[in-house]
């Protein structure tokens, strides 16, 4: 399969790699009984693939602009990469964050020396209040999944795994905005066309499949789930593009699958992963029988203590 104008390139993601050595990590493939694999994105430096678009956005800033300093609104997981990233190159970093978002998220993009604003519970609220900071402050907005190096950061989580497993046949990828799944998806069919690429949202936030259903990015009235990174309104149109040219199927999962995908691996790996980081595997879990060579990404591990032990337990 051959680049498509207006989607990331095979060469962007290759450059994107070389472009985030030393900041993001090669994360491992882990064997689990099922049998499959996990990409064990949680082992990131900030605990989850954010880390890959947020340090090759900021590496490509002209110098005027780090100076000045990086805006972006995030639910938790984009903003602590944008924290680290930023912080690693000396660029003062602000992030936007719901005023329900997880304690253990908002305490790492502090511990990155990363601002923290509250605004409202949805992606909307905090885009638009970042999007006034940013032209009050001069800052450079950092999106946390809709923009060409956001998503060929991401897609360098494909190319590791082709690497990793030579003889892959699908992957699951949860979908919040669809960055992970846009790059991911883009690394892979252009590289080996053949593979499946199965992107996992939660039932109660089924923005893809609500927008490849009617053709074009749609916007939900709420979403409720208990996989916080994946409560997205609507997908980016940009990833909606790319979902729509290379990702083979997007399903759903509930949040007892979700839940009981958080204990399975806990239980079954000695994995910690956060409900969202899950999900993908849970939909593994959902259809059974997984064909040899099937790979989930679980793409975050930042839980609150207290919840972590409530899903392990149940």
């Amino acid at each position: 399969m051959s680049s498509l104008p207006g989607l990331v390139s095979i060469d962007d993601i290759r450059a994107a790699a070389e472009r985030i050595r030393g900041v993001a990590v090669r994360t491992p493939l882990l064997d689990v009984p099922g049998p499959f694999s996990l990409k064990c994105e949680q082992m990131q430096p900030m605990g989850a693939f954010k880390i890959r678009g947020a340090a090759n956005m900021l590496a490509q800033l002209a110098p005027e602009a780090r100076a000045a300093g990086v805006i972006t609104y995030s639910s938790g997981n984009h903003g602590q990469a944008v924290a680290l990233a930023a912080q690693r190159l000396s660029i003062p970093a602000v992030v936007v964050m719901p005023e329900n978002a997880p304690t253990v998220k908002v305490d790492g993009v502090r511990r990155y020396g990363g601002e923290v604003i509250f605004a409202g519970t949805t992606l909307f609220d905090r885009q638009r209040r970042a999007e006034a900071e940013a032209a009050a402050r001069t800052l450079t907005i950092v999106p946390p999944f809709d923009h060409p190096w956001i998503i060929a950061g991401a897609g360098t989580c494909g190319l590791e795994i082709l690497e990793q497993c030579p003889g892959l046949t699908t992957v699951y990828a949860p979908i919040g905005g669809g960055g992970l799944v846009s790059g991911v998806a883009a690394a892979v069919k252009l590289s080996r066309a053949q593979v499946r690429v199965i992107g996992v949202e939660p039932a109660g936030a089924p923005k893809m499949s609500a927008s490849r259903a009617a053709g074009h990015p749609v916007t939900l009235e709420r979403t409720d789930t208990i996989a916080d990174g994946l409560r997205a309104l609507r997908p980016g149109a940009l990833n909606f593009a790319h979902a729509q040219a290379f990702v083979d199927d997007v399903v759903t999962v509930e949040d007892a699958a979700i839940a009981a995908a958080v204990k399975w691996l806990y239980r079954e790996a000695q994995v910690v992963a956060e409900p969202s980081g899950a999900t993908s595997v849970a939909a593994v879990l959902q259809a059974g029988a997984p064909a040899p060579g099937t790979v989930a990404i679980v793409s975050g591990g930042n839980v609150d203590p207290e919840d972590f032990v409530r899903y392990v337990r149940e």
